[in-house]
């Protein structure tokens, strides 16, 4: 006989915040302190939600002594990233450093990749005065269609033009831009082995599960404290902890292109607070008819949704491997 709990909308929330923060810091110093034999702890701070709890949790488990808080802004970072970093990490006592990664990304060639295929879609595109992003069109997760990807300008007066984005011009703008979190997590590895600290990564479930992260870059990290938490369970412990409010009720943010765009925008195409029950029912084999019932959709709807996060999670499972290396075994 099954003992798995009815689907409901609170299925997904923490029953215990501060049991999951115990748990949680005792496995950080276990793994960091006597597994890695680190001293401490290195985090790429943002202003964003999941960075915070991260820091949060590190300056918990090894003393705000222990760790180090690194702003990694660029040219197309929001100034607000700064701003509620330093107020991050002001509340908890920890020391934060800034390194600006413009110039690096210049030798990169990162700006003028990225450039070169936006003005192959729109050739008036002025980077010097003009933004820029891609996103997803919004119809897909609900639908047995694939994605749609399109690129989005903003002339100096605020007069918006989009297309859809062919795939050469697409692959070229995300490889480009992914050398910023590849050179974000090359100066927080500086900085981790210069201390003898391990490097905290950030990512959630969802970034984790649906593989919106890039490779060896913000994907990459020592210890992964919330990789299994939902993004509803991350807001129960910024609360729980003391994260600044700022940072709590800020829209999530990809912070990567000059344009303002929300993670829902360029990735998720769904709210958190939906996303994770849905996912929760997806992943845990409940029936669609009842997820539907409980979230006022259709089965059918919740069907194409299921097979549509199956297909992401397929096609992203490239992104989790790790380097196969067993060809000789001699």
């Amino acid at each position: 006989m099954s003992t798995r709990k009815p689907f409901t909308k609170d299925i997904i929330l923490l029953e215990n915040v501060e049991a999951v923060v115990s748990n949680i810091i005792e496995q950080m110093r276990e793994d960091v302190l006597q597994r890695f034999k680190r001293n401490g702890a290195v985090v790429g701070i943002s202003g964003g939600i999941d960075s915070s709890v991260c820091f949060a949790l590190a300056a918990r488990a090894f003393g705000p002594e222990k760790v180090l808080g690194i702003m990694l802004p660029e040219k197309d970072s929001s100034p607000d990233s700064e701003m509620l970093a330093r107020e991050l990490a002001a509340k908890f006592g920890v020391k934060a450093i800034k390194e600006e990664i413009t110039g690096a990304l210049s030798g990169f060639g990162c700006y003028e990749r990225r450039d070169e295929a936006v003005k192959s879609v729109f050739p008036e595109y002025d980077p010097k005065n003009w933004k820029m992003k891609i996103g997803v069109r919004q119809s897909g997760l609900f639908s047995n269609l694939p994605p749609v990807f399109y690129l989005t300008i903003i002339d100096p007066e605020g007069n918006v033009k989009d297309k859809i984005l062919p795939a050469r011009e697409y692959l070229q703008i995300v490889a480009a831009s992914n050398f910023k979190q590849r050179t974000r997590m090359s100066m927080l590895y500086y900085h981790a082995e210069t201390l003898h600290y391990a490097v905290i990564g950030t990512p959630n479930k969802h970034e984790q599960e649906q593989g919106f992260f890039v490779k060896y870059g913000d994907g990459a990290g020592d210890v992964m404290p919330i990789g299994n938490l939902y993004k509803t369970q991350v807001y129960q412990l910024a609360e729980y902890m003391g994260v600044p409010k700022g940072i709590i009720e800020r829209t999530p943010t990809t912070d990567t292109y000059s344009a303002e765009q929300t993670q829902e925008e360029f990735f998720y195409q769904l709210p958190f607070n939906l996303m994770d029950r849905f996912w929760y029912g997806f992943e845990n084999g409940y029936p669609p008819a009842e997820v539907a019932a409980v979230m006022g959709e259709t089965a059918e709807r919740v069907e194409s949704l299921f097979r549509n996060f199956e297909r992401k999670r397929t096609t992203t499972e490239y992104l989790r491997m790790p380097p196969i290396r067993n060809y000789y075994r001699g």
